[in-house]
């Protein structure tokens, strides 16, 4: 028989402290969290903690009130670290204690986290050690202003290595003492973090989107943005506190921290994380999961799998072609035959998931057919940090493979001064959508129209059933099929230094499925500059030959360049152009008549 799902949830929480009694009242001693302790080594099995929701809430408050006793309310704390449950801890204990959360991007270097620490006024952040000893622990001798660092880790009694006692100006510590002292402050009769009015619409995270110095802003949410959103998307989904999620994609994202760590806390159910990126398959069937929030590439690379061993042989591939077109023709009559059909893939996958939402990036509406003729329940999903971030996502009924769905409730979107084909900018308005962009006004109003819609920047149209469909981006901006933001603009600075380039575009090539978008860039070479350089090369350079010098000294500096970019705003293609691009009137370049070789 098939269970009901459950939507009887409180009303809508005031705030993340309200939202954590909830759940204590309601899903107390069911388990919030799995948590594995050490690592399946020989035939040793690997050990697990689970948390419950009301173990979580005591550490909340425990973690909570050694913050207060630290720092005054509202300061800015980043939290920074792989997906994990300290980082959850320290996101609602920084949030609850009436402070700032600042969640930093893990893949970030040295420089970058500087721009994001300094330009949020953070004062102290919570860290994971492998993420301090990678990247932070040199940030922070240019951030005089962070004057504490957590480590999430426990002292690892094998580590002949210690950290040091401070660095730059912050003290170093462990999370684990911050606990005992918020203990000792409990037992000694401290209230203040008891006693702290949250007020839902001040900022309470402030979130930097994908970028560097100049280019990326920091997006202001309150608790109320978030918990909008959070209500929205319960609405759209079905979900019992029976449901367990494994957390995939970056949990500093605004899309990830909100639908897989808020949402599935707020609905009663379980998170468990990922082991990494290569770890997917194992972790899915170590946890079995029921639900799944991920990116189309994951997505893509699960379907590409199946393929793949379906065409190992020609009877297989035709056996499985007729298959996936029976149950296609079934499900025209409300008979789901897939689960059956194509049971292999489904235990692949845990055999428990009966919801997987892709976000973050365009999903080729193909593949989502065919996984929904396997039985799998696909639906899409668009939004963007700005907005808490989801704004649109597909239902049951009137889902179109093309389609992100209509506006959830309570969410308003329109299309500005459409095309003739309905195109134009997709708008947004609701009590998800951001205060604004921290410190930067000019920024602010530039986001948002007179009448108090937010702009975008993308472009799309919606059908008579208000449907919304992307049709492309307004801004330059790249989005991989991971999900990251790149600004084009912030690579061409870069690479317009180098001394043998006069102009150049970067743009991405996402054609490949079954690989993340490659980040390309097209040059057109300042000849004069590589003629000089002819002339001091020992073997003579002809005047044929100058083109081949010309891009050997330019992917030779742009390797210099990608040693101190993250792995995914590399560039990995050098395409060159032997005249110059086509610029509108004020000499900007007119990247849409840009004709690349690769995609």
């Amino acid at each position: 028989m098939k269970k009901e799902f459950d939507k009887t949830l409180p009303p809508v929480a005031r705030d993340f402290r309200e939202m954590i009694s909830d759940a204590v009242r309601l899903y107390g001693d069911r388990e919030a969290y799995v948590i594995k302790t050490k690592k399946e080594k020989g035939d040793e099995p690997a050990g697990y903690r689970h948390v419950t929701f009301k173990e979580f809430s005591e550490e909340a408050r425990t973690l909570g009130t050694a913050l207060r006793d630290l720092y005054p309310e509202g300061s800015h704390i980043g939290v920074m670290g792989e997906n994990r449950y300290e980082w959850c801890l320290s996101y609602l204990s920084v949030a609850t204690c009436g402070d700032v959360v600042v969640p930093v991007d893990k893949d970030l270097n040295p420089d970058e986290i500087d721009h994001v620490l300094t330009e949020s006024g953070s004062c102290a952040i919570i860290v994971s050690e492998k993420i301090f000893k990678k990247s932070l622990g040199s940030a922070l001798r240019q951030i005089p202003e962070i004057t504490l660092c957590v480590i999430m880790d426990e002292e690892d009694p094998e580590e002949t290595e210690s950290l040091p006692e401070t660095e730059g100006n912050a003290r170093i510590t462990r999370l684990s003492e911050l606990m005992k002292r918020g203990r000792e402050l409990l037992g000694a009769g401290d209230d203040r973090y008891d006693k702290t009015v949250i007020d839902p619409e001040k900022m309470s995270v402030l979130i930097y989107t994908s970028g560097t110095t100049g280019v990326s802003k920091g997006v202001m949410l309150s608790q109320k943005n978030i918990l909008t959103d959070m209500e929205s998307v319960l609405a759209c989904l079905e979900h019992t506190c029976e449901d367990s999620m494994l957390s995939i994609l970056p949990i500093h994202h605004t899309y990830e921290c909100t639908t897989t760590f808020l949402v599935t806390f707020r609905m009663g159910g379980r998170v468990a994380f990922c082991d990494g990126l290569r770890y997917i398959g194992k972790n899915i069937t170590e946890y079995k999961p029921t639900m799944l929030m991920l990116v189309p590439l994951i997505l893509e690379n699960v379907y590409g799998k199946i393929v793949k061993q379906a065409k190992s042989s020609k009877l297989k591939w035709i056996g499985f072609k007729f298959l996936l077109g029976l149950s296609g023709f079934l499900k025209k009559f409300g008979i789901n035959a897939g689960k059956k059909f194509f049971r292999s893939a489904h235990e692949a996958l845990g055999g428990r998931i009966h919801l997987i939402v892709a976000g973050a990036a365009a999903m080729k509406p193909e593949i989502c057919r065919d996984l929904e003729r396997m039985g799998f329940k696909v639906r899409q999903g668009y939004g963007l940090t700005e907005t808490s971030p989801i704004l649109c996502v597909n239902r049951d009924s009137g889902n179109e493979y093309e389609s992100v769905g209509p506006a959830m409730p309570g969410i308003e979107i329109r299309i500005d001064q459409p095309d003739s084909e309905g195109r134009g900018e997709i708008q947004a308005r609701g009590d998800n959508v951001m205060l604004g962009y921290y410190k930067n006004e000019e920024a602010t109003k530039a986001a948002f129209t007179e009448d108090g819609w937010l702009r975008t920047g993308d472009q799309g149209r919606i059908d008579s059933l208000g449907r919304l469909y992307i049709t492309g981006r307004i801004k330059n901006i790249i989005v991989t099929n991971n999900g990251k933001n790149i600004y084009p603009e912030e690579l061409e600075r870069k690479i317009g230094d180098i001394l043998y380039v006069k102009e150049c575009i970067v743009w991405g090539d996402g054609s490949d499925s079954e690989e993340d978008t490659k980040i390309c860039t097209t040059v057109f070479p300042d000849m004069e500059a590589v003629k000089e350089a002819a002339a001091s090369e020992s073997d003579p350079v002809t005047d044929e030959g100058l083109p081949e010098l010309a891009e050997k000294l330019i992917w030779g500096e742009i390797k210099r360049i990608n040693k101190d970019l993250p792995a995914y705003k590399r560039i990995c293609r050098l395409e060159m152009r032997d005249t110059e691009f086509e610029k509108t009137s004020t000499n900007k370049i007119q990247r849409f008549k840009v004709k690349h070789t690769g995609g």
